[in-house]
């Protein structure tokens, strides 16, 4: 099942909500949230309700025999065993055959590639309880207690198939007590309508531009094309990606939890550190606090982290040699940016760090779209003027004409125009920000509305992150 699935909008969310509402009490509401979330998380395969239903009760466990061994060497024990158990299950059902793969390639073997499944939102919900099980061995939260809730907190259908990564820090009292006003009403639906809409109105259109040119390879793609393509894509990456965060915190504050953001308009960024700072926030604060300062590398240990992080930041998003080398490359100018220090950056003219950031995340994300390492040398050809396509090509004035409208209308929202209006009418005419929240919400309904008309007849394309 998919947010943007006609059946999830019209059936499975109105009845959901219509249950959670008359529930009087709040282990009524998490009941049925548990209930919707598991159907959720099992639509396409009955057998996942029963594999994250388990890996909750292991995780729960683990985490109530830490906290009852604290101060004992058991508790480093345990601990390290929660470890090994959901990195190791992350390993063996993400990368056995990405593994295999490259023993065959190395030496030369024949080893059969196994056909695994793959559960929804691995990634994710491995992620969180990693999270869950330091944090109560560093006793930054209590255990809980009460299974119900863990199983809630693990498989709550907003934030379980593509993130974001939702710590048990930041939901677990409201898991127990949480109340639900107008405000949270309104931001939700709001929030709910926008990401719709960034997913069917913005990215589902830009993907198709993308499929144009790259669908069947980008050999003869000529270098213009090649720019005009990459730009194109990392818009579609950003409005899929956040359009799906965007719903995911909706919903989430419909039904009374407060996640973190994960988005904070990236390309508004002035230095590629910044950039991650704004992007998928969830995982690079994960990786901040868990990972940077890891000591293992000794007196190298900044330089050992910042590799450390990156390497597992491209590993984590697929089982494939360009995350890798998508991670390392990211790493690689924040290893550089680290060097020349703040002070240095900030003499940099600031339109000289526009374009060179920009530059940098458009190459970037053209590494993360092609797993086939040929095809991307193709790319990097092809951007540097060596193109068998020439430096133009003949289909690309077409191409730009016939969408240039939805080109501009993307490169706009990538800024934050509606906050930056709505916070100048609230300073100057508080009487106005009342009148303009009205307007903006009328406006959020006509984009859900027209959305939907748009998915009666568009093929169903999944959320790009649903996959990590």
């Amino acid at each position: 099942m998919n947010f943007s699935d006609l059946f999830f909008l019209y059936a499975f969310l109105p009845v959901c909500l219509i249950l959670y509402f008359i529930s009087p009490k709040i282990r009524y509401k998490n009941t049925i949230l548990i209930i919707f979330s598991l159907l959720f998380y099992s639509s396409g395969n009955l057998l996942a309700a029963v594999f994250i239903s388990g890996y909750s009760l292991l995780n729960f466990s683990l985490g109530r025999f830490i906290e009852n061994t604290r101060g004992r060497k058991a508790s480093k024990v345990l601990v390290t065993v929660g470890l090994f158990l959901n990195l190791g299950m992350l390993l063996v059902f993400k990368y056995t055959g990405f593994f295999v793969e490259n023993l065959n390639s190395i030496f030369h073997l024949s080893l059969r590639t196994p056909s695994m499944w793959l559960p929804l939102g691995l990634s994710f919900f491995t992620f969180r309880t990693v999270s869950y099980l330091l944090d109560v061995y560093w006793e930054k939260i209590e255990a809980e207690k009460f299974f119900p809730d863990f199983l809630l907190f693990t498989s709550l259908f907003p934030c379980t198939v593509a993130g974001p990564i939702v710590r048990y820090s930041t939901i677990g009292g409201e898991l127990k007590d949480r109340t639900i006003n107008v405000d949270d009403m309104y931001q939700g639906l709001t929030r709910l309508c926008v990401g719709l809409a960034k997913k069917v109105l913005l990215a589902d259109n830009l993907i198709a531009i993308v499929d144009a040119y790259w669908a069947a390879g980008n050999e003869t793609v000529s270098t213009v094309e090649t720019w005009y393509t990459v730009v194109v894509y990392s818009m579609y990456v950003y409005f899929d990606f956040s359009g799906y965060s965007d719903m995911a915190i909706g919903l989430g504050r419909i039904f009374g939890f407060h996640f973190e953001e994960n988005f904070n308009y990236p390309f508004m960024c002035r230095s590629v550190a910044e950039f991650w700072q704004r992007w998928h926030i969830s995982l690079g604060t994960f990786f901040k606090d868990y990972l940077l300062y890891v000591p293992i590398f000794g007196k190298m240990r900044r330089y050992g982290g910042l590799f450390l992080v990156w390497f597992c930041t491209g590993m984590w998003h697929g089982a494939s040699w360009n995350y890798i080398i998508w991670g390392l490359y990211f790493g690689l100018f924040i290893f550089i940016e680290t060097l020349l220090g703040k002070k240095r950056l900030k003499k940099i003219p600031l339109a000289v760090k526009h374009i060179y950031t920009k530059l940098i995340i458009v190459i970037g994300f053209g590494i993360f779209r092609f797993t086939d390492i040929k095809q991307l040398g193709y790319f990097f050809r092809n951007l540097f003027f060596f193109s068998k396509g020439g430096f133009s090509g003949s289909m690309m004035s077409v191409y730009f004409v016939n969408n240039v409208f939805l080109f501009i209308l993307a490169l706009i929202c990538c800024f934050p125009l509606v906050p930056f209006v709505r916070e100048k009418l609230s300073a100057k005419r508080p009487a106005l920000a009342t009148a303009a929240g009205v307007v903006w919400g009328i406006i959020c309904v006509a984009l859900f509305v027209f959305s939907s008309i748009v998915l009666v007849n568009s093929t169903d394309r999944p959320f790009l992150y649903v996959q990590f």
